[in-house]
Formats: structure tokens, C-alpha cells, sequence
């Protein structure tokens, strides 16, 4: 029986290696793999070279200086410097939680985030479908130059224009109001028009900006797709809802998220020109507040520990909707 056997057990052998052989072959498939890998790094070094610089950058500027943010845990002295200032916890953050302007900051900083999201995100959207649908021509190269050259002008250009177009004395826009029998308007002093002309400024400003981006996007749509729509009988707005839209989607996605992470970063440049005495009540946000507790204060410390907190909310937001559209959809930044 063992004889008859043997040959059945050497060829059941060969079929089923050890473990250990198995074991050695998958180390001969994996050696060559990584060496692979290493010789294509090395093919490539001129790519990781081009990369060298924006590596650099980004390693300067933005990793290195996050030493620095231990002093929103520590009574920060210029003279002893970081290390020797006193550490005291969470003792600046605390006194932000429980200051009487904490809420007032948060609505405000909030309140212009969200208007600001509601209103310009989807214009850009609409205007690039429109300009999609137009012909090429002298029309559709004039709208796209007149929508996006406002991105260009600078904040404090930006500002000045506005405070000239809205000044209740000489502004245009307060001539035109009383052209049409109405009284003026007093836009930059009344705390319930703050926002309103941040936004639509800002709307102005970035709107054809945008537009380029889905424009970029719509033009990797097959045409071959609208011709079989026409053959099948759809309208024009059946093939911007079928067919553009869904083409565009994965992009609207990512500058959601994008948006949305930096709700609570809105920049304090433009606020802080606009910004006086009178609208103060709504103006005030977390950037103009930062600004003026650390530059103007010089509660560095304080000032560092309000900007933390700005970043962690920012951070948690970013992370919480980049999960819910990757679970939502195929799309997300990571």
C-alpha cells in the first residue's frame, strides 16, 4: 500500500509545497518588486526634483512654524521666549469659552461663512452652464472677461470701491436709490447691511473665477452624448440636467468640501477695511478678533489660542464632510 502510494504522495508534494518553500518563493516575487519600485524612484528624479521646491515650501513656511503653537498653552513673554514663558494649560482657552463676546463671535463668523456658501457657491455653477451652452463668439468671450477680470483687483482696491459706490453722500449706488424716490442708504454703518455687501462684493469678485473651473470640467463631456440626446428627443434643459450636471458633480464635490473646511477661515483683510465703529456689532469675526488680541494687544499667547481653535473646528469640519461625501458618493479628498 506505501509503494503503491508514493508516487500519488510526490506528485501531492509538488503540487503543495511546503510552507516554507512558499515562504521563500513569495520573498523572490516581493525582492524584485521592491527593487522595482526603488529603480523607478531613481528613473524619475528629475519629477521629484520639480516636487523639491513646493516640498520645501510648504515644509518652511507652514510645517516648521507650528512649533510655535505651543504658546497658546503658556504665558507667552517675549523676553524669556518660548520655552521659558510659564505653561498654563488650557487656561487661554477657558477665558475665550466664557467671554461675553465668545457667542457673538462664533454667530458672526458663521453667519457671513454660511450666507457667503448659500449664495456663491452654486453661481458659479449656473453661470458656467449658461456660458456652456452659448456659442463661441465675440458675446461668450465678452461675458467670460467681464465675470472674471473682478478676481484680479486687489482687497484693499476692492474695499476702497466699495466705501466709494456706497457712501450715503456721494456714492453711486445711493444716487441711484434716490433717483428712484427712495432715501439713502447709510450701507457700511448699518449692522444689518454688513453682510449683505461682504457677500455680494465677494460674489461679484469670485464668482467668474470660478466659473472656470466647471468650464474646464464640461469640456470633457463626449458630444457624442448630446447628439444621441437630440436623436432621442430631449430638450436642452433635459440634456444640461442628464448630462452636463452629472459631468460636473465630482468637481462641485471637491470644492464643497474645500469650502466647508475653511468655513471658519474667512480672511480678515477685507472685513478689517470695511470694517467701523458703527457695524462693529456684526462685523467682528474670529480673524479681526485674532488680529486685534495679538497684533494690535499684543496678547500673543490668547491670540494664538483663539487661532487654534478656529484651525481645530476647521480641521474637524473638513474631515467630517470629506466622510460623509465619500460615503455618499465615490468622490472625496482622500
Amino acid at each position: 500500500m506505501g509503494t503503491a502510494n508514493s508516487p500519488l504522495r510526490e506528485e501531492e508534494m509538488q503540487a503543495y509545497p511546503v510552507e516554507g518553500e512558499a515562504f521563500s518563493k513569495s520573498n523572490k516575487i516581493n525582492k524584485p518588486k521592491k527593487h522595482r519600485k526603488n529603480r523607478k524612484i531613481l528613473q524619475n528624479w528629475q519629477l521629484y526634483i520639480f516636487v523639491l521646491p513646493a516640498f520645501l515650501y510648504f515644509f518652511i513656511f507652514h510645517y516648521i512654524p507650528m512649533y510655535g503653537v505651543q504658546i497658546a498653552f503658556k504665558n507667552f513673554i517675549p523676553t524669556l521666549g518660548i520655552w521659558g514663558s510659564e505653561w498654563v494649560g488650557f487656561e487661554h482657552f477657558t477665558r475665550f469659552f466664557e467671554s461675553y463676546y465668545f457667542w457673538d463671535l462664533i454667530k458672526n463668523t458663521l453667519g457671513i461663512s454660511i450666507y457667503e456658501l448659500i449664495v456663491g457657491f452654486p453661481l458659479p455653477i449656473i453661470l458656467a452652464l449658461a456660458l456652456n451652452e452659448a456659442k463661441d463668439g465675440l458675446y461668450k468671450r465678452t461675458v467670460q472677461t467681464v465675470t472674471y477680470a473682478p478676481h484680479f483687483i486687489s482687497v484693499v482696491v476692492m474695499a476702497g470701491m466699495i466705501i466709494a459706490f456706497l457712501s450715503p453722500a456721494t456714492g453711486i449706488i445711493n444716487h441711484a436709490i434716490q433717483l428712484l424716490g427712495f432715501e439713502p442708504i447709510a450701507f457700511l454703518s448699518d449692522p444689518a447691511w454688513f453682510k449683505t455687501v461682504y457677500v455680494l462684493s465677494g460674489v461679484w469678485q469670485s464668482t467668474g473665477w470660478g466659473t472656470i473651473i466647471y468650464l474646464a470640467a464640461l469640456s470633457s463631456v463626449d458630444p457624442q452624448h448630446h447628439e444621441a440626446a437630440i436623436v432621442d428627443g430631449a430638450s436642452r434643459f433635459q440634456r444640461i440636467w442628464h448630462i452636463n450636471i452629472p459631468a460636473i458633480v465630482p468637481t462641485m464635490i471637491i470644492l464643497l468640501i474645500m469650502n466647508v473646511g475653511n468655513i471658519m477661515a474667512m480672511g480678515f483683510e477685507k472685513i478689517l477695511l470695511l470694517q467701523n465703529p458703527l457695524n462693529l456689532e456684526s462685523s467682528n469675526v474670529i480673524a479681526t478678533f485674532v488680529y486685534q488680541a495679538g497684533l494690535l494687544d499684543a496678547q500673543y499667547s490668547f491670540a494664538a489660542a483663539v487661532g487654534l481653535f478656529n484651525a481645530v473646528i476647521n480641521a474637524i469640519l473638513l474631515v467630517t464632510v470629506n466622510q460623509i461625501a465619500r460615503k455618499t458618493s465615490e468622490t472625496s479628498l482622500w
